[in-house]
């Protein structure tokens, strides 16, 4: 049985493993209209539990079109409906749900809930999201950068804002797949300290600036995130809009790196916050690719944790 709960704790070949696959497969279906079956059906008669306490968009639907297509069936489910945690122990639901499913793909709030059910689940358990980490987001995003800039080795990412949940897994797949980070934004929302380690432990360089033209010279891409999360009060807006504005990703900022840099953002986005419409809309910008790429990306993760 293989989870995928971070890229921290998932080897690196097999991540490697996962990209490659993740192309083959998008190569395959070149072409197709896109509610045709895939050629190869590695999850014909597989029931995969799509559990999700925090509202999704492309995580939702990348997955469940992801699994229909390779034959498999979904059961969406939110956390109303299962009271996660609440109504039944953790460990009790993925017992349960492990006798129903062959995998279980949890989008939820605390690292620690994701945790306890891979620990009592009997298959496979993937991380679609936690507050610490979101792992397949950034599988997806080495697959548009790849298929563009070619390979992430020796590159310059720079992260601009706050050192959130996606931030922390730039900095785990910096290590893994061999890239360096900067970080620019405010001290207080600063990365994450284990995930700083972790890739500076690999042998990458990590450096963390709080002026935003700085970071940005000589970046191969530059990588942004939602000033305010969908968890966060409506209270924060305001002091966090103050404290990150001077780090929106703008035309100076992305200037400021290389000629062919790209702009990544994991959406969903609020234009003209975190980076302006001209950024978003530019022709460095491959945000509707990386949506793309997550459909491929999970397909592949599927297929590695289910051994397919």
């Amino acid at each position: 049985m293989t989870h995928f709960l971070d890229l921290d704790t998932t080897p690196a070949d097999d991540l490697r493993s996962i990209i490659t696959q993740a192309r083959a497969m998008k190569d395959a279906r070149a072409g197709q209209p896109k509610g045709a079956p895939d050629a190869v059906q590695p999850l014909a008669g597989r029931m995969i539990a799509l559990i999700f306490e925090k509202p999704s968009t492309r995580t939702r639907i990348s997955f469940d079109v992801g699994a229909r297509q390779m034959g498999g069936q979904t059961m969406v489910l939110s956390g109303k409906d299962m009271q996660l945690g609440h109504g039944e122990s953790i460990a009790d639901t993925a017992r349960v749900l492990s006798r129903y499913c062959d995998l279980i793909m949890l989008r939820t709030f605390e690292e620690a809930t994701l945790l306890e059910m891979a620990e009592h689940a009997t298959v496979p358990v993937i991380n679609g999201l936690t507050d610490a980490s979101h792992p397949c987001q950034i599988m997806a995003d080495i697959v548009t950068y790849e298929e563009h800039r070619g390979s992430v080795a020796d590159r310059k990412f720079v992260w601009a804002g706050d050192g959130n949940n996606v931030c922390a897994s730039w900095l785990h797949a910096a290590g893994q797949f061999g890239f360096d980070m900067t970080f620019t934004g405010p001290e207080t929302l600063d990365p994450n300290p284990r995930a700083v380690a972790f890739a500076r432990g690999k042998g990458r360089r990590v450096e963390i600036t709080r002026d935003p033209l700085k970071a940005a010279a000589g970046a191969d891409a530059i990588v942004t995130d939602t000033w305010v999360s969908m968890h966060d009060p409506e209270s924060a807006r305001e002091r966090r809009h103050n404290q990150l504005r001077p780090y929106q990703v703008n035309e100076a900022m992305m200037a400021a790196g290389k000629p062919d840099a790209l702009f990544m953002h994991c959406l969903p986005a609020h234009r003209n916050e975190e980076a302006t419409t001209a950024v978003m809309d530019g022709p460095q910008s491959v945000i509707f690719d990386e949506s793309e790429n997550r459909l491929h990306a999970q397909k592949a993760i599927l297929r590695y944790c289910l051994g397919v």
